[in-house]
């Protein structure tokens, strides 16, 4: 994907070393981060929605022989 506003690998900052015994605080930046990633999240699901009713939709009614 192009546009995959989930996981930025050269923002995270999270990994902990052993002797790390503080929690980390969020920030701003990571809350809007969050945000983003929830969206796109529902923006995948509804995209896969669609293509699921589209393949499970019943099929048109057949025209009457003439």
């Amino acid at each position: 994907m192009v546009d995959d506003l989930r996981y930025d690998s050269e923002k995270d900052t999270s990994v902990l070393k052993r002797d790390d015994l503080r929690k980390t605080r969020l920030t701003l930046r990571m809350l809007n981060d969050l945000r983003k990633a929830g969206e796109a999240r529902e923006k995948e699901v509804k995209e896969e929605l669609g293509l699921v009713r589209k393949m499970y939709a019943a099929p048109p009614p057949e025209a009457a022989p003439a």
